[in-house]
């Protein structure tokens, strides 16, 4: 296969077909996500090998992405081994390819594990690395620094995860189209980093860290205007967080509201089978068990403990 036809036609089918495997990521379990990422990127690499530049690099590049997904739903399983060793594989076939920013986005998504084992400490030195380099585009620097707001609210520390969140919003303010690309802004292979289905990741982080800082009915009111916003296909990223928002009902003593929104999630939430998603369940439950005399949380429970016990299968 000549080199021109891999640029042409090959990269940019493993381009789309990269933004198909998320949206498939957006509705599927990882289990059966992740074997088909893994597949991908194993092909992409052999396709990478054998070409010439600028052919290689852009593969390589490409190839890291994959990897970088497959860490996250990895993740999404509950195997943070296997999360952080495709995180390290894509910062290797990034630089690799010629892409040295890559490696400050790890650091990012190292601190996402490290704020679901709960573990304020790593979470914001993790993020801190990530924003140490000035050369690091503003859209990294900016999902770093809402990392890092995160960690902040793990910690009860408000006045830090404001600067941090304010930070977070002027650096992907300042962050043009072009920098939502790895490396180049007119390569036809660098899918955007971080979300892509949550129009304002500030303002839905702000939310997150309000119900961790104590604050829910501030929390409330962000998140249920943030969730709303989100595309009705966007499965996973309606369902984490809506159930953050359910959680910061149930932490404000809204028991009721809290049920109903639980209730409505528990399908999704079985079908996606994510490990994010089901540690809020867990503590969705743990919060509820406070008023289990409730007519709606007696209700809701066997749904619940049913939903925990399938999901730990």
């Amino acid at each position: 296969m000549s080199t021109a036809v891999h640029r042409d036609s090959t990269l940019p089918a493993y381009r789309t077909l990269f933004d198909h495997t998320r949206r498939m990521g957006q509705s599927l379990s990882p289990s059966v996500v992740l074997p088909t990422v893994i597949t991908q990127t194993h092909a992409l690499c052999a396709l990478a090998g054998q070409a010439r530049e600028p052919v290689r690099s852009e593969g390589l590049r490409l190839a890291a992405r994959y990897a970088e997904y497959a860490g996250w739903m990895a993740q999404e399983s509950g195997n943070d081994k296997a999360a952080l060793w495709w995180t390290g594989k894509a910062v290797s076939l990034a630089d690799s390819g010629g892409d040295h920013h890559l490696a400050a986005y790890a650091l990012v998504r190292r601190a996402l594990i490290a704020l679901y084992r709960e573990d304020a400490v790593q979470t914001i030195e993790l993020a801190r690395q990530a924003q140490r380099s000035s050369h690091t585009p503003p859209r990294i620097l900016g999902l770093a620094a809402q990392r890092e707001a995160q960690g902040h609210a793990l910690a009860s520390d408000y006045d830090s995860c404001r600067r941090a969140l304010d930070r977070a919003a002027e650096l992907l303010d300042r962050a043009a189209p072009e920098s939502l690309t790895d490396v180049r802004p007119d390569s036809p292979v660098s899918p955007v980093l971080g979300t892509g289905t949550v129009s304002d990741p500030v303002a839905i982080v702000t939310g997150w860290c309000l119900h961790e800082l104590g604050r829910s009915a501030e929390a409330i009111s962000i998140l249920d205007r943030e969730i709303a916003r989100i595309p009705q296909d966007a499965v996973r990223s309606r369902t984490r967080f809506g159930m953050r928002r359910a959680l910061a009902h149930a932490a404000a003593g809204h028991v009721d509201q809290a049920c109903a929104l639980t209730e409505l999630l528990l399908a999704d939430a079985d079908a996606l089978d994510s490990a994010t998603i089901i540690a809020d369940l867990r503590r969705i439950a743990r919060t509820l068990s406070r008023w289990h005399n409730s007519p709606q949380v007696q209700q809701l429970y066997p749904k619940l403990t049913a939903s925990l016990q399938t999901t730990a299968l």
